[in-house]
């Protein structure tokens, strides 16, 4: 999911999304533009998609699948988890297994994903300050961008190019990851990692039980991160 905190004023445009990958999408992903045969049995699209060209037989698409190269560099705002979906996640299921915490959904998301009424990807390509939620970003817990990898303030960013495995293409990654593949391509500049800022509920790390059965009276946790917050200014 991406969070825009202090954005450019306005996102670069909405774009069709290449078929295989628009669904996919969680938000936060480092995208550019393709172009594809412009017919709807290559790559379907709304009407209005097709009145713009390439050339005689192309059209523009939005996608993560990216040379190190590619210009112009823009950040994905589409995806299920934190958008919104119509009827939300499932929270019981069988005998109450199904638990929705601040950084974890196990319950079915009862939704389509944003791009799916149109098909369209939201692109911010201003520099400004994002954040983007842990599950968009690189997973590695020893060099990726995670809580659980040492990252100082100011560590350059760039994305997963691609060379790596189609799910992961797109990604946010520390420059010189093993995700990076030697993409030195430079995006952004990290800033640290946030929780998800809910003050509706009493956050975990804030609770401990007087009469637990542990009889650990002080059992209050580490507060549980759930952005890496960083600001965006791509080479164009």
């Amino acid at each position: 999911m991406l969070k825009l905190l202090q954005p450019g004023t306005q996102p670069l445009g909405q774009f069709d999304g290449l078929d295989t990958e628009v669904l996919t999408l969680k938000g936060g992903e480092v995208v550019s533009f393709a172009s594809v045969v412009a017919t709807s049995a290559t790559d379907k699209a709304a009407a209005d998609a097709f009145d713009g060209y390439v050339w005689s037989a192309s059209r523009a698409v939005v996608t993560r699948n990216l040379s190190t190269s590619v210009r112009p560099l823009m950040l994905a705002d589409d995806g299920i988890t934190g958008y919104g979906t119509l009827f939300g996640t499932v929270v019981g299921g069988t005998v109450g297994q199904q638990v929705n915490g601040p950084n974890s959904v196990t319950g079915a998301v009862l939704g389509p994903h944003t791009a799916t009424g149109s098909g369209k990807v939201t692109c911010w390509d201003k520099p400004g300050l994002y954040a983007v939620s842990l599950d968009a970003c690189d997973p590695s817990t020893t060099d990726g961008l995670q809580p659980t990898y040492a990252l100082a303030t100011g560590t350059a960013l760039t994305y997963a190019p691609t060379a790596a495995a189609a799910a992961s293409r797109g990604l946010l990654t520390p420059v010189g990851s093993a995700l990076a593949n030697s993409n030195t391509s430079v995006v952004g500049r990290f800033v640290e990692f946030v929780t998800n800022g809910s003050l509706v509920t009493t956050p975990n790390y804030l609770v401990a039980a007087l009469n637990s059965p542990s009889g650990n009276v002080s059992s209050l946790g580490p507060k549980q991160f759930a952005f890496a917050v960083f600001s965006f200014n791509p080479d164009h």
